[in-house]
């Protein structure tokens, strides 16, 4: 009995102890000039957008719901937690990752044509991937260390670039080639993972 008390406190000390690093790590890796943080935009109720959908009118689009909301807002606490107090923030133009990128609260979001959905036209998937790898490639040309990137946009997008499958509100941390493309990625455990 009291090996195992001792086993279960050795745990606990060694996952306090050992938090500050793993946080400094994905700091580290966000600003070495090779990773980006790829994010599925937060809980948006639904499948797909309803016909006659309109960018620039959240009023025709899925949008987040109140839980999703929540989970970007705490999101967005938990990165700063991780030490990232600021990132570039790109996102899609569609309304449920503008909203997650905004509710990160990590600065101002820019909104990218590449990050944007084809889910309802999959013959843009390689066309648009590769407008991707072209705008993840600039990222190259400025000085390491950088400013954390991060990226919100859909699963669709994120499975044709990183042949990941991911939840609403996942994160993935993509290390990315000198030519934009991709190498590896990583499944980021945060609060708000399913």
């Amino acid at each position: 009995m009291k090996k195992t008390l001792w086993v279960m406190l050795l745990s606990v000390c060694t996952a306090i102890f050992s938090w500050p690093a793993q946080s400094s790590s994905l700091l580290s890796a966000l600003t070495d000039g090779q990773h980006v943080l790829m994010i599925r935009h937060a809980d948006a109720p639904g499948y797909s957008d309803p016909p006659g959908f309109k960018l620039g009118d959240c009023s025709t689009q899925r949008n987040l719901g109140e839980r999703g909301r929540k989970q970007a807002k705490e999101l967005g606490v938990w990165l700063k937690r991780q030490g990232i107090e600021s990132a570039v923030v790109l996102s899609s133009a569609w309304c449920r990752c503008e909203e997650t990128a905004s509710l990160l609260a990590l600065g101002a979001v820019t909104t990218v044509p590449e990050l944007g959905s084809f889910f309802q036209s999959m013959s843009d998937s390689g066309p648009q991937t590769r407008a991707l790898r072209v705008l993840l490639a600039q990222r190259f040309k400025a000085p390491t260390p950088q400013k954390p990137m991060i990226l919100v946009t859909h699963q669709v997008n994120i499975s044709a670039f990183a042949g990941v499958s991911v939840g609403q509100g996942e994160v993935l941390l993509v290390k990315i080639g000198t030519n934009g493309e991709f190498v590896s990625a990583r499944s980021i455990a945060t609060p708000t993972s399913d």
